[in-house]
């Protein structure tokens, strides 16, 4: 990496590590946009889950700004965003489909074109992930997505979420309980007992901040259902 991108690295580090989001977020957009897409998709492997989540909800920002200026500009973020999820690509693609869903959530236009790609991440017929850990990443992505545009949930879609109510890691049941509770696929009483009794503590990223959290709490707040 040559020195400039070297310090330019630092500098987003310094500026995600913030605690201010709007003033991080407008520190953001002084970085040149093709300098700051690859240094955003960078922090996604970051260790601290905080900085990650950051960096995703920075990518947002970008994406729907490159989206007003060019629609092929975001697409290519996006079309990296699914090289990043292609095993020929020989990386993992850490904060990818998180990424994926936050930028589906600020756009509507992208979120008509790249929607089904991201629900088909869950679909063993379609490109469904199998790596267990980056599973925690889709099911965050798509409850993302979903907080805005519930209704475009498919039932195949739904089904899959509905079972990793079931799975033995307790962020997938919290990731897939909050996509649930996004796509109001519930009231609050049709939650399944052991999700309301479940007494695990998972850390939820709040749009900056990571806020440790009971998956019986989430299941409580539940409060309005479409379906």
């Amino acid at each position: 990496m040559k020195p400039y991108g070297r310090k330019t690295k630092k500098l987003v580090f310094q500026i995600l590590d913030q605690e201010q989001r709007s003033k991080a977020l407008k520190r953001l957009e002084e970085i040149p946009d093709d300098q700051l897409v690859g240094h955003l998709f960078s922090h996604f492997y970051h260790m601290d889950e905080r900085i990650k989540f950051r960096s995703v909800t920075a990518m947002g920002e970008l994406a729907l700004r490159l989206a007003a200026a060019s629609m092929e500009k975001a697409r290519r973020v996006l079309r990296r965003i699914m090289w990043n999820l292609n095993d020929e690509s020989g990386g993992i693609g850490w904060g990818s489909p998180e990424a994926m869903g936050e930028i589906l959530n600020r756009s509507p236009e992208l979120a008509m074109e790249f929607n089904t790609i991201l629900f088909s991440y869950l679909d063993h017929r379609g490109n469904h992930i199998e790596h267990e850990m980056l599973q925690r990443g889709v099911l965050w992505g798509i409850g993302t997505y979903l907080e805005v545009a519930p209704d475009t949930l498919p039932q195949e879609t739904r089904t899959q979420l509905w079972a990793f109510l079931e799975s033995p890691d307790p962020v997938k049941r919290a990731y897939a309980l909050r996509a649930l509770i996004h796509a109001g696929a519930f009231f609050c009483d049709q939650v399944p007992d052991a999700i309301a009794r479940d007494s695990h503590c998972i850390d939820i990223y709040t749009g900056w901040h990571l806020i440790p959290t009971r998956i019986s709490d989430m299941a409580h707040a539940c409060s309005w259902a479409r379906a």
